[in-house]
């Protein structure tokens, strides 16, 4: 058996796959969410094998889903459009399927689903593409525990790597993101923000001064108080950009 969550924000959407599924016989549906954010506590709850996913969606659009799930599940987006099916490819899901369906195209989709069950993709290539080439993100989303957080990036102060995870400073509270800080500085506008030492990626309008800390590095201070070691590289970067 295949354990399969639904995943539409629109009602007959969803009971027509839902109709088309169980006529499966080895599809056994955990159920349905109808907004992003429900998919993924319902996902952590449910742990399906496979996700059938809507692309546009409120709150949570079906990439940021994507982005949230366990990498081992397998994701099928089904959409009416057929502008986002390259990037569907390049964040390794298993299929994508226009709406309306078709019996045969959803039988294909579910083998594909199974023979991907229990993949894990890179996590740094999920990274660098879950947004088009050339667009940056305007906000990230962070899962910590049961919470799902929406940090608009004029909220984000800055990112400090901790091993596989960032570390995501905003709003005097701080929030753990399972991704390297190379891939969240590849989602970001560098205009905006700096990479400024190996461990740290700071809102440029953030920093308040740069004073001399030590033969070759420098410390910014940001507009909280935070002190921030600055590189000698990272030094050169932000003169750049301040000049």
């Amino acid at each position: 058996m295949i354990r399969v969550l639904i995943v539409d924000d629109e009602a007959p959407a969803r009971a027509l796959l839902r109709e088309m599924l169980s006529a499966e016989p080895d599809v056994e549906i955990l159920g349905e969410a109808a907004t992003g954010l429900e998919a993924v506590k319902t996902a952590a709850e449910l742990k399906p094998d496979a996700v059938f996913l809507d692309i546009e969606m409120p709150k949570l659009d079906g990439f940021e889903v994507l982005e949230l799930l366990d990498p081992q599940v397998a994701v099928v987006f089904v959409t009416a459009y057929d502008s986002h099916a390259l990037r569907a490819f390049e964040v390794h899901a298993v299929d994508y399927v226009l709406k309306p369906y078709r019996a045969e195209r959803l039988r294909e989709a579910l083998s594909r689903a199974r023979a991907r069950v229990g993949d894990r993709p890179d996590p740094a290539l999920l990274a660098r593409t879950v947004r088009p080439p050339g667009q940056y993100a305007h906000r990230v989303v962070v899962k910590d525990g049961a919470h799902i957080h929406v940090i608009p990036l004029e909220r984000l102060d800055y990112a400090q790597a901790q091993d596989d995870y960032v570390a995501l400073r905003t709003e005097g509270k701080t929030l753990l993101k399972a991704q390297t800080l190379a891939g969240l500085e590849a989602s970001l506008d560098p205009s905006l923000f700096v990479r400024v030492h190996r461990s740290f990626l700071v809102r440029l309008d953030r920093i308040r001064a740069l004073e001399p800390y030590g033969k070759n590095d420098h410390v910014a201070i940001l507009a909280d108080g935070t002190r921030v070691p600055v590189s000698r590289e990272g030094y050169a970067r932000l003169r750049e950009l301040l000049e």
